[in-house]
């Protein structure tokens, strides 16, 4: 992997943590700012809806700036969110801190992917996003942990303070070792862009890849009050099983990584079905923290292990739109993580319990597995028709065929 691409994934881990560590910190805000915990909750929506439409949008937006000068400024804009929604002194303004990061933060990730593919070869799409996804992962390994630890003895506040100084570490990591990408010869065309939205394959990867992600953050989002609440765990424990899911989502995204070129549809199938027994296990076993306390790093590995054969999935289906490609992929996630807390949220206003998230998050996983099977089976057929109209059709526009067909073949083959 070029070194850029690994800078790219450093700098996915201030984006990371500032994503997922509000669900260590969800009490104390709630706290502080006199609002309920699903409340509170929606600011991982913010942040999420932020990602959702932020993505596509900058993307447009961006589309013929260079990706370097694109980078910095977006990182910029991330770092002076978190400074914002450190000194916040309403729920209000938290609320919009967030979404501005979110923005800023969709933008980074769009342009990212972006820059992180085109510097590999084709079958290698997966691993390459499998570095920027890592980023994630060491997000809740060490950031998502260690905001929970700075909540606990210093204040929610100094998790976004961290998060902030972070950001201008990613900042000088962009500046110092990332190169000056020209743009093409020819230029971005919007409308060549857009239509990717017009293949149905890429809308079935939109709603597999947010009912994966929105089943697992249907749970995770709640996670600190399920394990202190439910499992009558000591507040001191949430980082640590904070910790072991980060552990868990860093092995399955290093896994995922390495098998997802080859076995792309064998590791979504296998990994969104463990993810759905382990949330039903979670749900019938939450009041035993012997149980809970290792089922958060299984559902770290299996959440994760998927993650960047969703990715490259997204890439092979619009490879003339790499752009819009990466910011469809990153809204998908992204429309996961609104969706899931936010059902997870009404699950609980609903007096349900903590523990009902998780058949929640099983029912979307479910779902999720059911269109990877569906996905699946459009793929042998689309696969099976170009194969059948290259021996039929004259040798050059078989080339031509497989050309326009050619990175999906390569990469799902």
């Amino acid at each position: 992997m070029p070194i850029a691409v690994h800078t790219l994934g450093l700098s996915v881990f201030a984006l990371g943590t500032s994503e997922f560590m509000l669900s260590g910190l969800l009490p104390d805000i709630a706290d502080d700012m006199d609002v309920s915990i699903p409340t509170a909750g929606l600011l991982i929506s913010a942040f999420a809806i932020g990602m959702v439409i932020g993505a596509p949008l900058l993307a447009v937006a961006t589309l013929k700036l260079p990706r370097r000068t694109t980078l910095v400024a977006l990182i910029s804009v991330f770092g002076l969110g978190q400074v914002a929604g450190a000194l916040a002194p309403t729920y209000g303004i938290l609320f919009a801190s967030r979404v501005v990061s979110a923005l800023a933060c969709a933008g980074f990730w769009a342009v990212g992917a972006g820059v992180a593919v085109a510097m590999v070869p084709v079958t290698a799409r997966a691993r390459a996003m499998s570095v920027m996804i890592g980023g994630l992962s060491l997000a809740n390994v060490l950031g998502v942990p260690a905001g929970a630890f700075l909540g606990e003895h210093l204040g929610w506040r100094s998790a976004f303070w961290a998060v902030a100084a972070a950001s201008a570490v990613a900042l000088a990591g962009v500046l110092a070792l990332i190169p000056r990408i020209p743009l093409p010869a020819e230029k971005p065309r919007v409308r060549r862009e857009l239509s990717l939205y017009a293949d149905r394959q890429v809308w079935l990867a939109v709603a597999l890849t947010a009912l994966a992600g929105g089943g697992i953050f249907c749970t995770f989002s709640y996670l600190a009050p399920l394990l202190t609440d439910v499992s009558g765990l000591d507040s001191g424990w949430v980082p640590t099983v904070l910790a072991l899911f980060g552990i868990g989502a860093l092995a399955g995204t290093t896994t995922g990584g390495r098998l997802a070129d080859a076995h792309p549809f064998g590791v979504l199938l296998g990994g969104i079905g463990a993810s759905t027994i382990l949330l039903a296990t979670l749900a019938l076993t939450a009041s035993h923290p012997a149980v809970v306390v290792p089922l958060a790093l299984l559902l770290g590995f299996s959440a994760f292990i998927t993650a960047p054969a969703l990715s490259a999935r997204m890439f092979n289906l619009a490879a003339a739109a790499p752009t819009l490609a990466g910011a469809t992929s990153t809204a998908a996630f992204n429309l996961g993580n609104t969706s899931g807390p936010w059902l997870g949220g009404r699950v609980i206003d609903a007096n349900l319990g903590y523990a009902a998230t998780a058949w929640a998050g099983a029912a979307m996983t479910a779902l999720a597995v059911a269109l990877a099977a569906l996905s699946l089976h459009h793929h042998r057929r689309t696969t099976s028709e170009i194969i059948t109209g290259s021996h039929l059709a004259p040798k050059a526009t078989a080339l031509g065929t497989r050309q326009e067909a050619g990175t999906r073949l390569v990469a799902d083959e």
